[in-house]
C-alpha cells in the first residue's frame, strides 16, 4: 500500500527526527510549513493522510480542515496540538478529523495513528486469520462435549462471533471453513434437540423458551418500570449483534441472553406461544374460536392482543395499561413516532416489528432483493443499514427519554436454504417447506424429525392421524411434481420453521435508558 504523507506544521524543521523515524518505517513525508502551500500540492498529488498542527500563523490547522475537505472529502486527517482545551477538541472532532495528538508528540504515538488509521483493515484481517487458525481445533474438538442446553447456546455464540469477526475480512477462506463448521454444528443440534425437547416440556429443568419468555422476562421488569417490548419478527442472534450499537446510543444493556424457540419455529407457533404463555394445543384448548390450524382459512396472528391480555391477567398484571401495535409498514412505524404522547403513559409498550420476515421472504420472491441479500453477511448489513435509517430508532429514542425500559426479542430465527429433500403429501398438508403437518406423508428419514404423536410436543392436530415433520439443518422440503422448478425457486432463500441453531436459539435482551 502507497503511504503518502503530508505534514504541515509552521515548526517542521524541528520535526526532522520524526520524519527520518517515518520514513525508516516505510512511510513518504511531505513536509511543509504553511497551509497555503500545503493546499497547492493537495491540488496536484494524491495522499493518504494529513498530519496538521492546529496553532500556526495564518491560516489554523482547524480553518484548514473545510479547505483540504474541498479538494478531497476522503482524505485523513490527524490534528496534532499543544491546546488540551475541551472546546477545541470538540471542534476538531466535530470537522470529522481522523485522530488527535497532543503535543509534544512521541514519534512512537505518531506511528500508532498512522498504523490506526492507513493499515487498521489489513492488521485486523491479519490477527483474525491467525486467531480463527489457533480456535479452529477447539471448535472442532469442542463440538463432541456438548451436552446441555448451556453448552450449545454458548457454543452457538461463539461461531457468531467469529461470523462477524469475519466480516470485516475480505478474503472468504476462512469464512467458508466456519460455515462448514456451522453446518457440521447443525447437524449435531438436530440430535441434540430430537433426544431432548419432548422432556423439557414436561421438566422443570429446561431453557427458557417461547412460552415461558414472558413470565420470566417481562413480568419483573414491569414490577417498577415502564416498559417498552419490541417483538421484532424473525430476528436472528447474529442480527441482533449488528444493530446492538444503534439501540446502546439510548440505552445500556443490563442483560443479554438467549432462549430456544419452540418447534415449529414458525410466527404462528411461537409468537404466539410467547404472546399466550401456552403451548399451541393449550392455546387452541383455552381460545378454540382463536387458534387456526395450519390447514384452516384465517390470520393466524390476528388475536396477540387477546392472549397478552388474557396471560398478563393470570400473571397478576391486569391491572397494568397495555398498548400493543403491529408495523407492518413504514407509514404506520412513522405514525407511531408521530403520536408517541399518546403511548407515553402505557405500563407496557408492545411493538411488533415485522420488516426482517418481510426482508426475508422477499429474497424469495424479489430479485433485486435476491441480489441484495447474497448470504448472512449481506443480510446483517442490510439489516443494520434499514434499522438505523427507520422511524423506529427515532421512536426508541423517545422511549428512552420517557424513562421506558427495553426489552428486545423475536419469535424464531431463520435460515439460509441450500439443500432440497423430497416430501409426498396430500393437498390438506401444509405449505411451508421446512416443517409439515398433515395425515400422509411420506419423506426422507435423515432429512428430518417425525413426531407421530403431535400431542407430546403440546401441537394441535388436524384431524386425529395429523403428524409432524421438521427439517434439520439447511435443508428443504420440496414435492416431486415440478421438483426442478420448486428447487431452484426456493434453494439460497431464507425460511424457517425447523430445527437449526439459527432458527432455535434465539435473544432476549433488556436495556435501560441512560441518565
Amino acid at each position: 500500500m502507497d503511504k503518502k504523507i503530508l505534514w504541515i506544521d509552521d515548526e517542521i524543521d524541528l520535526l526532522k527526527p520524526h520524519i527520518v523515524f517515518l520514513e525508516n518505517k516505510g512511510y513518504h513525508i511531505t513536509p511543509v510549513n504553511n497551509v497555503n502551500e500545503a493546499l497547492e500540492i493537495l491540488e496536484n498529488d494524491k495522499f493518504q493522510l494529513i498530519l496538521i498542527d492546529e496553532n500556526m500563523p495564518g491560516i489554523s490547522g482547524l480553518e484548514a480542515i473545510p479547505m483540504i475537505k474541498e479538494i478531497n472529502n476522503n482524505i485523513k486527517i490527524v490534528m496534532v496540538t499543544k491546546n488540551e482545551e475541551e472546546h477545541l477538541m470538540e471542534q476538531a472532532i466535530g470537522s470529522q478529523i481522523s485522530d488527535y495528538i497532543l503535543k509534544p508528540v512521541n514519534p512512537h504515538q505518531i506511528l500508532l495513528s498512522l498504523k490506526k488509521n492507513l493499515q487498521s483493515q489489513d492488521l485486523v484481517e491479519q490477527h483474525t486469520k491467525l486467531e480463527y487458525q489457533q480456535e479452529f481445533r477447539n471448535l472442532s474438538l469442542g463440538l463432541s462435549y456438548l451436552s446441555t442446553y448451556q453448552d450449545w447456546a454458548e457454543y452457538y455464540k461463539k461461531i457468531l462471533n467469529w461470523e462477524l469477526k469475519f466480516d470485516k475480512v475480505l478474503d472468504n477462506e476462512f469464512s467458508d471453513l466456519l460455515q462448514s463448521q456451522k453446518e457440521e454444528a447443525n447437524i449435531q443440534f438436530a440430535k441434540f434437540i430430537e433426544n431432548n425437547y419432548t422432556d423439557w416440556l414436561n421438566s422443570s429443568e429446561k431453557p427458557l423458551m417461547s412460552h415461558t419468555l414472558f413470565k420470566e422476562k417481562v413480568k419483573p421488569e414491569l414490577q417498577n418500570d415502564k416498559v417498552l417490548l419490541l417483538m421484532v419478527d424473525n430476528l436472528r442472534y447474529d442480527q441482533w449483534k449488528s444493530i446492538e450499537p444503534l439501540f446502546t446510543r439510548f440505552y445500556n444493556k443490563t442483560s443479554e441472553d438467549s432462549y430456544f424457540s419452540i418447534l415449529p419455529t414458525a410466527t404462528q407457533y411461537a409468537r404466539n406461544a410467547f404472546f399466550a404463555g401456552l403451548m399451541p394445543s393449550e392455546i387452541e384448548k383455552r381460545f378454540p374460536e382463536k387458534w387456526f390450524n395450519d390447514n384452516e382459512e384465517g390470520n393466524k396472528n390476528e388475536y396477540e392482543r387477546d392472549f397478552l391480555e388474557d396471560q398478563m391477567k393470570r400473571l397478576g398484571l391486569g391491572s397494568k395499561n397495555m398498548k400493543y401495535l403491529k408495523i407492518l409498514n413504514a407509514d404506520f412505524e412513522k405514525k407511531i413516532y408521530d403520536d408517541f404522547n399518546q403511548h407515553k403513559n402505557n405500563d407496557l409498550l408492545v411493538i411488533v416489528y415485522n420488516f426482517i420476515d418481510i426482508l426475508s421472504h422477499a429474497k424469495t420472491d424479489n430479485p433485486i432483493v435476491d441480489q441484495l441479500i447474497r448470504d448472512d453477511k449481506t443480510f446483517r448489513s442490510l439489516t443494520e443499514h434499514w434499522f438505523e435509517n427507520s422511524s423506529l430508532m427515532k421512536i426508541i429514542k423517545l422511549a428512552a427519554e420517557n424513562h421506558f425500559k427495553l426489552i428486545i426479542t423475536t419469535d424464531h430465527g431463520t435460515i439460509y436454504v441450500k439443500k432440497p429433500s423430497k416430501v409426498v403429501g396430500d393437498r390438506e398438508t401444509s405449505t411451508n417447506i421446512r416443517y409439515k403437518t398433515g395425515k400422509s406423508l411420506t419423506y426422507e428419514d435423515k432429512d428430518v424429525w417425525a413426531i407421530n404423536f403431535p400431542e407430546k410436543l403440546f401441537l394441535p392436530k388436524g384431524n386425529l392421524s395429523s403428524k409432524y415433520i421438521f427439517a434439520k439443518n439447511n435443508i428443504f422440503l420440496a414435492y416431486p411434481k415440478n421438483y426442478n422448478h420448486f428447487v431452484n425457486y426456493y434453494k439460497d432463500t431464507y425460511q424457517h420453521g425447523g430445527i437449526s441453531l439459527e432458527e432455535i436459539i434465539i435473544p432476549i435482551v433488556v436495556l435501560e435508558p441512560k441518565k
